[in-house]
C-alpha cells in the first residue's frame, strides 16, 4: 500500500520536474495551476491508499472539486462537438460545454482507477494516450501542452520499470487519479485551443476506460447493485480468469504473477486499436465516431464471448 502511494507521488513529482526541464515556454504558473487543479483528487487517492478509509463518495467529491477548479481557474469548456447540425445550438448554451468538461475531469480519474487492475495495464494505456496527445500537440505547435504530456510519459515509464512485470510498486488510487486527471485536462485543452482537432479525437482515445466505466455502471444497475460497489466482472478480470490459462509453475504466487502479467497485453492491443485510428483521423469527426461505435460493438461482443466461454482456442494461452 505504501508502495502505491510512493509510486503515485513520485509520478507527480517527476512530471513537474521533467515538464519544467524541457526547453519550451512552460511557466511555473502553468505547472502550479495544473497541480492545484489536480491536488484534491490525487490527495484523496493517496489517503485512500494509506488508510483504506476514504469512501467512494468522498473521492467523488474530491474529483468533482477538480472539475470545478478546472472549469473556473483554467477556463476549460468543450465549446464544440464537431457535429454541424447541433453546433450553433450548442454554442448558444455555453453552460453545456462547461458541464461536459466538468464531467470529464471529475469522471476520468475514476475510469482509470477501474482499469488499474493488473501490472502495467493502466500505465501503458496512459503512455499510449499521453503520447498520442503530445504528438498531435507538437504537430500543431502547442509545445507547452506537449511538454506536460511528455513529462507524464517519462515518469510513467520510470514507474513501469518497477511495476511491470515484477509488480514491485503500484500506482494505487493516487496514481490512477493523476493519470485520469492529467489526460482529461489535456484532451479538453487540446480541443479548446485547436479547431483542427475534432472533439471525437479525445473520445476515441479514451473510449476503452470510458466505455468500461459506463458498461460497468449499466451492468450493476441491471443486477440491482450500487455502481460504487466493487466486483470481479470487469473486462480485464474476465480476460485474467478465462483466457490467460496456460501458466505452469509449482509456486502459487509465481503462477498468479505470471497470469497477471499475461493479462495486460490483451488490453494494450485493445487500446492501440483505438489510438491509431484516432491519430489518423483526428480531424474527421465521422470516422472517429464510426471507430467509437466499432469499439463498443467489439467490446460487448468480446465480453459476451468470454462470459459464455466461446473464446477461440488460439486466443487463449
Amino acid at each position: 500500500m505504501a508502495a502505491g502511494c510512493l509510486g503515485a507521488w513520485c509520478l507527480g513529482a517527476a512530471s513537474l520536474h521533467l515538464g519544467l526541464s524541457i526547453n519550451v515556454p512552460l511557466q511555473w504558473r502553468d505547472a502550479l495551476l495544473w497541480l492545484v487543479v489536480l491536488a484534491p483528487t490525487v490527495l484523496a487517492g493517496v489517503l485512500e491508499d494509506y488508510t483504506l478509509r476514504i469512501g467512494v463518495r468522498w473521492r467523488l467529491l474530491a474529483s468533482a472539486l477538480c472539475g470545478v477548479l478546472g472549469c473556473t481557474l483554467m477556463g476549460l469548456s468543450v465549446q464544440r462537438l464537431g457535429l454541424p447540425f447541433i453546433e450553433s445550438w450548442w454554442q448558444m448554451m455555453p453552460w453545456l460545454g462547461v458541464t461536459l468538461a466538468f464531467v470529464a475531469i471529475a469522471g476520468l480519474p475514476h475510469a482509470f482507477n477501474i482499469i488499474d487492475g493488473y501490472n502495467g495495464l493502466a500505465g501503458i494505456v496512459a503512455v499510449l494516450v499521453c503520447g498520442a496527445i503530445a504528438h498531435v500537440a507538437l504537430q500543431l505547435g502547442d509545445r507547452s501542452l506537449a511538454a506536460i504530456l511528455v513529462a507524464v510519459v517519462g515518469a510513467t515509464l520510470g514507474f513501469l520499470y518497477w511495476n511491470y512485470p515484477r509488480g514491485l510498486i503500484f500506482a494505487g488510487d493516487g496514481g490512477a487519479y493523476l493519470w485520469g486527471g492529467v489526460i482529461a485536462i489535456a484532451c479538453i485543452t487540446l480541443v479548446q485551443r485547436h479547431a483542427a482537432v475534432s472533439p471525437w479525437f479525445a473520445m476515441l482515445l479514451l473510449i476503452y476506460p470510458v466505455w468500461e466505466t459506463l458498461f460497468s455502471i449499466y451492468r450493476k444497475w441491471v443486477r440491482g447493485t450500487s455502481p460504487g460497489m466493487a466486483d470481479s466482472l470487469h473486462f480485464h478480470q474476465l480476460v485474467y480468469k478465462r483466457i490467460v490459462r496456460s501458466v505452469f509453475h509449482d509456486n502459487e504466487t509465481r503462477r498468479m504473477l505470471m497470469r497477471n502479467n499475461r493479462t495486460s497485453p490483451y488490453l494494450w492491443l485493445f487500446t492501440a486499436l483505438t489510438v491509431l485510428p484516432a491519430l489518423l483521423f483526428r480531424n474527421n469527426t465521422l470516422m472517429l465516431m464510426l471507430f467509437c461505435a466499432l469499439f463498443v460493438v467489439s467490446y460487448v461482443s468480446a465480453y459476451l464471448m468470454i462470459v459464455r466461454f466461446k473464446v477461440p482456442r488460439w486466443i487463449r494461452r
